[in-house]
């Protein structure tokens, strides 16, 4: 899937869709860890991943950008360190400026009020003022591969944020992700609508249903029964 049509694919898809589909189709569900979180509230950005391992100076970042296409998503690998803050304003104005969609940073950035003013989606584990006082040798594979938390991101990957977190999915398998995200999307927004008409959840999940059936059968589980009459709340 070329960059334009990744954009509009999951131009209405949360990382929560996309999750769900991962797991249905038994594609690993790769989320960055728990703590990472966008700068501003309603962020979305999707984009080829475009990796980057941190040693302590910038030139790596340069690097990345220069070899990038418009429409990816820099990926910063900073071994999810506390101690320095790795991206700050002049890199994330140079991702801009050569049209990345933005960065993902397993560590931590600063610069934030002209972070904000620069207006590229930026996610990360927090701020610090400090930046790095170390310089160590660069690995051969520093722009091939890079860990956000357990995970391993190549530009085999596309990375998909909002303000649930940061996914990360094969490119290969977006296609067949995104149609399944979709539909899960579609039966939420119908059920919610039916809720806020009066018709209780419980009622669209015929829960007496299943009450029943795991009464008879107790390895019946609600997921099974919820797929079984087309509901997706579970997955």
């Amino acid at each position: 899937m070329d960059t334009v049509k990744l954009q509009r694919t999951y131009l209405d898809l949360t990382t929560p869709h996309v999750a769900d589909a991962c797991m249905r189709l038994g594609i690993a569900v790769r989320c960055a860890p728990a703590g990472m979180r966008p700068l501003w509230s309603g962020t979305h950005v999707v984009g080829r991943a475009r990796p980057s391992r941190h040693y302590g100076s910038v030139d790596v970042f340069l690097e990345a950008i220069d070899r990038s296409a418009p429409g990816d998503v820099l990926v910063v690998d900073n071994e999810g360190r506390l101690d320095e803050a790795c991206v700050g304003d002049l890199v994330t104005l140079e991702t801009a400026r050569a049209g990345l969609r933005g960065i993902v940073i397993w560590g931590l950035h600063r610069d934030s009020a002209e972070l904000r003013t620069i207006r590229l989606p930026i996610f990360s584990l927090g701020t610090l003022p400090a930046g790095p006082q170390r310089l160590e040798p660069q690995e051969a594979a520093a722009l091939s591969s890079a860990s956000c938390g357990e995970h391993a991101i190549t530009t085999d990957d596309f990375v998909l944020g909002d303000d649930d977190g940061v996914i990360f999915v094969p490119l290969s398998h977006a296609q067949e992700v995104a149609e399944l995200a979709t539909t899960i999307r579609d039966t939420e927004r119908s059920q919610a609508a039916r809720m806020h008409l009066g018709t209780t959840f419980r009622q669209q999940a015929r829960f007496d249903e299943f009450l029943a059936a795991r009464k008879a059968d107790a390895g019946v589980t609600f997921r099974q029964h919820l797929r079984s009459i087309g509901g997706a709340i579970e997955e």
